[in-house]
């Protein structure tokens, strides 16, 4: 699934945290990189310092549940 656009980035890793199953950001290169990963989130927060909101990301979410709460998210941060 691609994400555009979201400006709640704190939100977005919350969301990430809640949920049961894997999920994956998908580089540029194809590279697979576990969200769920406090390490993770830390380097990619410290490549987001220069900016406040994320463009584009590409998230591959293997629970349908999860889907459901990051479909709920930013669609409420659309609206914000």
């Amino acid at each position: 699934m691609k994400l555009e656009n979201v400006n709640n980035v704190d939100g977005l890793f919350k969301v990430l945290d809640s949920c049961q199953g894997r999920v994956e950001l998908v580089s540029d290169e194809g590279d697979r990189i576990n969200l769920k990963s406090k390490l993770s989130q830390m380097i990619m927060t410290a490549q987001l310092l220069n900016t406040a909101t994320i463009k584009e990301l590409e998230l591959i979410v293997s629970d349908p549940d999860d889907m459901k709460k990051v479909v709920n998210f930013m669609m409420q941060d659309a609206s914000i």
